[in-house]
């Protein structure tokens, strides 16, 4: 059996790139495709793989202005031939779902949301800074875009969503049903060390705008706590001027230091609305908690006053009084830990590997915590498409 995995781009490091990485790790020599790759921007087990990308890999300025090119990556995904495979797994939150496959092909499609700028736009641009041309025009080339997106919705034969939240927009904006299965954490990243936590919170994510970060960033400054930012984005300059002397911001940190601080703070803040959210699972399975937004994934992976505490309105006041409450606590680590081991790589692969058995994928793989995710492996190379 022929298998790919396609992703819709690796352009940045987060949650939906973990998994596309452990969706290749988990199968039996599978190939890797995406309509852009840049080398910064792959999960540590797929540096040395090689990706087949498409003809946007070298389109100039690709690596500053891929996001304005978002109306070529439905041309660029549509250029990818898969029809020599017999399984097609997507990873998509955009364009990989749709990708063409041979007709007698089980294309599955691992979908972290339907496209967020495109179904939620108006709560999406609120946030953005467009320009008055930008907001005159865009809308009338989201509803092209939407337009691609719903036929797109019709190639994959089987849905995968990340949550339930995620489960219930696909059935709205696409009509299809999907089997959830929650994306794989790797809890033995970030074992606990048995100390008594340091006085700092902490923020692990990319710096746009949907994320919320500036709610952590002004309560923090207000109330004098220490807060500690690990993250990227277009949105950090608006961040440090609104930020106060107790938050520092380290960007893009080794690996190294994400692993010496996730255990040593005193709480996660995560004041957005994700699709499904893997950094509180993350922590929780170094024994710290989280202090998240009443929505979205965290209401799946968040057990409230035993691995977290919820505030229910994205308000410096109802997150300050999160905060406090919080703080009133006590926290059991062995059982954040405990928690967190439901959601772990070997339970993704298990319920991932069932269902592909369910729909009559006839897999014959080597276990796949055994498999080794480097042995020969070949020479790091991005083979654009002509």
């Amino acid at each position: 059996m022929k298998i790919a995995v396609i992703h819709d781009y690796f352009t940045q490091l987060g949650g939906a790139e973990k998994v596309a990485e452990e969706l290749y790790r988990m199968l039996p020599d599978p190939s890797l495709f995406a309509t852009v790759a840049f080398p910064d921007c792959m999960p540590g087990q797929l540096k040395d793989v090689l990706v087949r990308t498409s003809w946007m890999q070298n389109l100039p300025g690709i690596e500053r202005y891929y996001r304005l090119y978002f109306l070529l990556y439905p041309l660029a995904v549509s250029d990818l031939d898969l029809s020599e495979y017999d399984l097609v797994l997507s990873s998509s939150s955009g364009y990989a779902k749709g990708v063409q496959t041979g007709r007698d092909a089980i294309h599955v499609c691992y979908c972290h949301t339907p496209m967020r700028w495109v179904w939620s736009f108006d709560n999406y641009s609120q946030r953005e800074s467009f320009r008055f041309g930008t907001r005159t025009f865009l809308p009338m080339l989201i509803r092209a875009l939407k337009l691609w997106d719903q036929g797109a919705s019709r190639q994959p034969d089987h849905f995968v969503a990340n949550s339930k939240v995620v489960a219930d927009r696909i059935l709205r904006a696409y009509g299809r049903s999907a089997e959830v299965i929650h994306p794989p954490i790797d809890t033995s990243r970030f074992p606990p060390t048995g100390d008594p936590p340091e006085d700092f919170y902490l923020v692990l994510s990319r710096l746009v705008s949907y994320k919320r970060i500036d709610l952590a960033v002004r309560v923090c400054s207000a109330l004098g706590k220490k807060l500690v930012v690990i993250g990227y984005g277009p949105n950090r300059e608006a961040l440090e001027a609104i930020a106060g002397p107790t938050v520092t911001f380290l960007g893009r940190a080794s690996d190294a230091d994400v692993e010496y601080l996730v255990p040593r703070c005193r709480a996660l803040l995560f004041p957005g609305e994700e699709d499904f959210g893997m950094a509180p699972l993350e922590v929780a399975a170094a024994g710290r908690p989280t202090i998240a937004y009443r929505a979205g994934g965290a209401l799946e992976t968040i057990v409230e006053n035993q691995t977290g505490v919820f505030f229910d309105h994205q308000t410096p006041e109802d997150l300050a009084n999160a905060i406090e409450h919080f703080e009133r606590q006590q926290w059991n680590p062995d059982l954040l830990a405990t928690h967190a081991e439901s959601f772990s790589v070997p339970v993704f692969q298990e319920r991932f590997h069932s269902f592909l058995r369910r729909i009559g994928v006839p897999l014959q793989t080597t276990p796949p915590l055994l498999r080794s995710s480097t042995s020969d492996a070949p020479e790091h190379v991005f083979a654009a498409h002509a």
